[in-house]
């Protein structure tokens, strides 16, 4: 891992005002990555988000000098292929920030150029900044397994291969859409307590998952498992993802070979991706009470024990219809962090999911699972915060909430916050739950 730079350095400002803010999530300390455009005729391109602005990286690319190298890694961006970007690994990716830090900092001489370059982001279009070919969720908090497991096995919440192992499954990456989509409630089969035969309709227990998902850089080749160190390198960055869940559907489903449609149906992703440079000043030991058991020696490193997690605070919101029509804010139902949450680290997850010989290629997403911490009001879904429908959440207004209603907004948010650095944030993640689509169809 490459520690903290001169793109870190906290009393660094840039000629773009609204950077300086102490309150935004992209200061010039953050610069993170994203896909967009203004108007639906024009082809996307990669911009990154500074302050309230986007440095469109097509026009950065044509009207500012750049060194012939950093032209170079400027091609695929301006044609708004970040996954190509991701392909060239991680030296590339320092470098290209170091020199985007330079040009938007407050004394740089190519700051003439790049004011033509801006965009503001009330006016950007955004798409999933990257082709998302495969996705991989795992089940990464301990907090959220115990808690969701004591709901149904009181006396044996976490299976006997937790603790050794990195569960994850397939997921599916055609139903992951950037932030703002509309989730339609999916229809599905389940079986109610009191019926023996199972039925079929709209889910009713409608849940969000708090989440980060992790975009891979360039991967490895069939056969060629990642070790520890080579999978820190390479990972790319992060998103906030909420892997909505149909509780009811799940429940019926998943045994013997877990989640299928009660997954598949959507995936919110924020749409500027964090890069892990952006992460340095934020990086935290990897721990774990000494009553648990070591990880495996593929999974050990003293580099990993030293700085393998990140410090990442975690916030879920919800507005239901109701509130949004009283003019009533959205309120805050839960707050986690990553490095509290997570039982094993990205780069654990990463070199697990490729020790079989499994290839992982640029723009490949791998989901956290929920994050959930370990108090009761830090659970990362609706499913652990109402017991299982046993405690409801209490809204302003006097609503109550054990799963998500038609017209209620999920609002994820993320930051990284830490004494001598400067703050940085990772942009919205929302959805709003619409109704069923009636089916089968009159």
């Amino acid at each position: 891992m490459h520690g903290p730079d001169s793109t870190h350095d906290p009393a660094l400002r840039s000629w773009v005002e609204s950077a300086n803010e102490p309150t935004t999530d992209f200061p010039i300390q953050n610069l993170p990555f994203g896909r967009f455009r203004t108007h639906r005729n024009e082809p996307w391109r990669i911009g990154v988000a500074i302050g309230d602005q986007v440095l469109d990286l097509k026009l950065a690319a044509e009207l500012c000098p750049w060194p012939a190298r950093v032209s170079v890694w400027l091609e695929p961006l301006s044609a708004g292929n970040l996954n190509a970007f991701m392909a060239l690994g991680a030296r590339p990716r320092r470098a290209l920030r170091a020199a985007l830090s330079a040009a938007l900092s407050e004394k740089s001489d190519q700051s003439p150029f790049l004011e033509l370059c801006l965009v503001p982001q009330a006016q950007a279009q955004m798409s999933l900044p990257c082709d998302i070919g495969d996705y991989s969720d795992f089940f990464a908090s301990i907090h959220h397994a115990t808690s969701v497991g004591r709901l149904f096995r009181p006396d044996s919440p976490l299976m006997p291969n937790y603790e050794w192992v990195p569960i994850g499954y397939h997921g599916r990456a055609s139903s992951i859409e950037v932030s703002g989509m509309h989730v339609p409630r999916p229809n599905g089969q389940y079986k109610l307590p009191d019926q023996e035969r199972p039925i079929f309709g709209p889910s009713r227990r409608l849940d969000y998952e708090l989440e980060l998902g992790v975009l891979v850089g360039a991967g490895n080749d069939r056969g060629q498992p990642k070790t520890l160190l080579q999978a820190e390198e390479d990972w790319f960055g992060l998103v906030l993802l909420n892997d909505w869940s149909a509780r009811d559907v799940q429940s019926w489903e998943y045994q013997p070979l877990g989640p299928f449609l009660a997954k598949s149906f959507a995936t919110t992703i924020s749409p500027w991706v964090v890069t892990q440079e952006a992460l340095q000043p934020f990086r935290a030991p990897f721990q774990r009470d000494e009553s648990r058991p070591p990880p495996l020696p593929y999974l050990e490193s003293a580099a990993n024990r030293e700085y393998g997690h990140v410090d990442v605070h975690l916030e879920v919101w919800l507005q239901s219809a109701a509130m949004r029509e009283r003019g009533q804010s959205p309120v805050r139902l839960s707050h986690s962090n990553f490095k509290d949450a997570a039982y094993w680290t990205i780069a654990q997850t990463m070199a697990h999911h490729t020790v079989n010989g499994c290839n992982l290629r640029p723009g490949d997403l791998l989901g956290t699972g929920t994050l959930s911490g370990a108090t009761p009001e830090q659970g990362g879904s609706l499913l652990e915060l109402s017991a299982g429908d046993w405690q409801p959440v209490i809204l302003p207004g006097g609503e109550t909430r054990s799963f998500l209603l038609d017209g209620d907004t999920v609002m994820l948010r993320a930051w990284c916050d830490r004494k001598g650095a400067r703050r940085i944030g990772f942009g919205p993640c929302v959805g709003t739950i619409d109704p069923a689509v009636a089916w089968p169809p009159a």
